[in-house]
Parts: structure tokens; C-alpha cells; sequence
């Protein structure tokens, strides 16, 4: 039996206590700042609020002053915070942690400087650590799709664990792995993170399909729906996911499969990023959108500003061709712009075709 602490008490830093302890594993969650409701309910009724769920036996629930302890004697970590917590994370890290230990993230998003240079949210954690720290402890990620509240009930779920040393992701994967819980592990560190954040844009305009019919007055249930749209979307989304792969240094294969179109797929089907995309696409602005969600944390949204301004940034400096990445680009002029949805048809899979905008 291990003991594995886990930084964040989100709802999938908490479903993902469902394989930990089916295997026997004790499980320490620890709460941000921004958790101490959901810890002191799990505390006081053993549920997770936002999950409506009972947290599994073997899982033990800690405020974030009691994190020192938490962390004391444990070899594995998790870092369970969202995209908007990995700077916040790495500096709790750079105390808690010691030579050692192994990290595996949860958060999806990449990173940009002002010259657009792009940064997997796992090495972003890493680079908050202190010098002689970091190379004395691994940092790993996990990737694929992975919907919280079906891991939580024991729906079959497929997922990556990806970083640089296969010993560590091997045993990782023994750690989780379950009957229900099935774990491939991947040394493309670069490609599969990077497929995790741009799914998450793409997604977002998934939405469009719903929301053209909103528009439109049709109800999902008519005979004819917009599954041609849709799919059309999805295949650039494709198209454009093994581009990031040449451009980023990851393997140009990795997208086709869970990483990619597997998580895009499960991505596209719902969540607030879907939903946000589903108003733009009826006509309204992102940010008149926005303002119907107040409250939502849109980690697609905030990818799609972070990513689409480092390509029109690349793009600038010569390193992007300006051709490259049409969706994705359209995608930041919807929501860092907040202009109207106006799909560059022409401009998808090469540019050969001759639809209109």
C-alpha cells in the first residue's frame, strides 16, 4: 500500500481517489485556499459538494495549514489544481516536497511569453521549485479523456500518463490502474500536453454547431441537425493538432489517439466550455457569453487567449506561417477579440476549398 497526497480537492483531483483506493492506497487531500468548503464537508459528511458523491474509505481530507503534515513520509504527490493554480501550486511545492518524491499534474493549458514561446503547465510547475530541488524530483502528467464523475462511478476510462522517465510512469500506472481505470503510458511529454490544451480550445468551438441552431429556432431533437458542421470542425481541430506537433516538438502521431481525438471527442460533448461556445455560436459576443456564466472557470476559453495570441505572436517573428492554425486563430478573434463567429471555411485542410467565410 503507498500513500499518495494530493494538492486540490477539485473534482477530479477527488474522483481519481476512486482508483487509488480500489487498489488499496491511502489517499491525503489536501485543499487550496480556495477549497476549504469542500474539505470541511468531505471532514464533516464524507461528501464531495460539487461532486454529490461520498468519498471512498481510505481517503482523509486536510486543510491547507495542515499540508506540511499531509505531505510527511509520502513518496507520490498530486498536483490536483486547475490551469489558473499552477504558478500557486509550484510555490507550495517548493516547500512541501523533498528529494525523492514524484509529482503527477492534472492541469491543462500551456504557457506564453511575450515572444509567444509556448510551455507544457508540467514544467511551468516545475520551473517554480527551487534549482537544487528540481532535478531531485520527477514531475509527470495525466492526459486523455477523462470525465470526473464517470471515473468516480467506475465508468471504463482510458487515459495517458505521460513525462521523461518510463520507470516512473510505469509505476504510476501500477498505482492507478484498476479494472475500470485502464492507463497507457507515453515519453512524448511535449506532444501529449500539448494535445491536452489545445483540445480544450477546440472544444470550445464545438459549441458553434448547438448554437447555430439556437439561433436558428431548431431544437436538437429535429430531424436535421448540425452534425456536418461539427464534424467539419473536428477534423481541422485534427488537422491542426499534429501542426502543434511539428511546431512544438512532439510526436506527429500522437494526436491520433487518446491524447488528441480521443480527448477532443469527449471534450466536445458538454462542459462549460461547450456551453460558453454553444452562446457564442447563437450570435451573442464571448463576452456577453461570459457574462451569462458568472462565476465559471473556463480553462478553454483562457487557453484559446494564452495559445491563439503566441501563434499571432510567432506568426509576427516568421516562425508561423500565416496559413497555419486557421481555426485556432479564428477561435482568439472570437474570444480575445470578441468578434462574431464567421468560420473561415476556405482557409480548412490546406485551403483548397472555395466556401465562404
Amino acid at each position: 500500500m503507498a500513500v499518495i497526497t494530493v494538492l486540490g480537492s477539485g473534482i477530479m483531483a477527488t474522483a481519481l481517489a476512486t482508483p487509488l483506493t480500489d487498489n488499496g492506497h491511502e489517499v491525503r487531500l489536501v485543499g487550496t485556499h480556495l477549497d476549504r468548503e469542500i474539505i470541511t464537508s468531505i471532514q464533516e459528511t464524507g461528501i464531495h459538494p460539487n461532486l454529490g458523491l461520498k468519498v471512498p474509505d481510505g481517503v482523509t481530507a486536510h486543510q491547507l495549514e495542515d499540508a506540511p503534515r499531509a505531505f510527511e513520509g509520502v513518496e507520490f504527490v498530486m498536483s490536483g489544481v486547475n490551469s489558473f493554480g499552477v504558478d500557486w501550486a509550484g510555490d507550495q511545492f517548493a516547500s512541501l516536497l523533498r528529494p525523492g518524491m514524484h509529482v503527477i499534474a492534472l492541469a491543462k493549458g500551456m504557457q506564453a511569453d511575450d515572444d509567444g514561446n509556448l510551455t507544457i503547465l508540467p514544467r511551468a510547475l516545475a520551473s517554480r521549485l527551487p534549482e537544487e530541488l528540481r532535478s531531485r524530483v520527477s514531475v509527470s502528467a495525466i492526459a486523455g479523456p477523462s470525465i470526473a464523475g464517470e471515473v468516480a462511478v467506475h465508468r471504463h476510462t482510458s487515459v495517458v500518463f505521460t513525462g521523461e522517465d518510463p520507470e516512473v510512469l510505469t509505476r504510476w500506472r501500477e498505482l492507478f490502474a484498476t479494472e475500470h481505470y485502464h492507463v497507457w503510458t507515453n515519453t512524448d511529454f511535449v506532444g501529449v500536453e500539448v494535445c491536452a490544451a489545445t483540445k480544450n480550445c477546440y472544444a470550445f468551438g464545438a459549441g458553434f454547431m448547438q448554437g447555430l441552431l439556437d439561433a436558428m429556432g431548431e431544437a436538437a431533437g429535429d430531424r436535421y441537425v448540425n452534425y456536418n458542421y461539427g464534424a467539419a470542425l473536428f477534423g481541422q481541430a485534427s488537422v491542426e493538432m499534429i501542426q502543434f506537433m511539428e511546431l512544438l516538438g512532439g510526436k506527429p502521431t500522437t494526436p491520433i489517439g487518446l491524447p488528441g481525438i480521443g480527448d477532443c471527442f469527449v471534450t466536445s460533448m458538454g462542459g462549460r466550455n461547450v456551453r460558453c461556445g454553444r452562446l457564442v455560436g447563437s450570435g451573442m459576443t464571448f463576452s456577453q457569453a461570459r457574462a451569462q456564466m458568472p462565476g465559471v472557470t473556463l480553462e478553454g476559453a483562457a487557453a484559446i487567449v494564452v495559445i491563439g495570441r503566441a501563434v499571432v505572436r510567432l506568426t509576427e517573428r516568421g516562425i508561423v506561417p500565416p496559413e497555419r492554425f486557421p481555426l485556432l486563430r479564428h477561435l482568439y478573434e472570437v474570444v480575445g477579440l470578441d468578434q462574431p463567429v464567421a468560420v473561415p471555411w476556405d482557409s480548412f485542410f490546406g485551403g483548397d476549398g472555395s466556401g465562404q467565410a
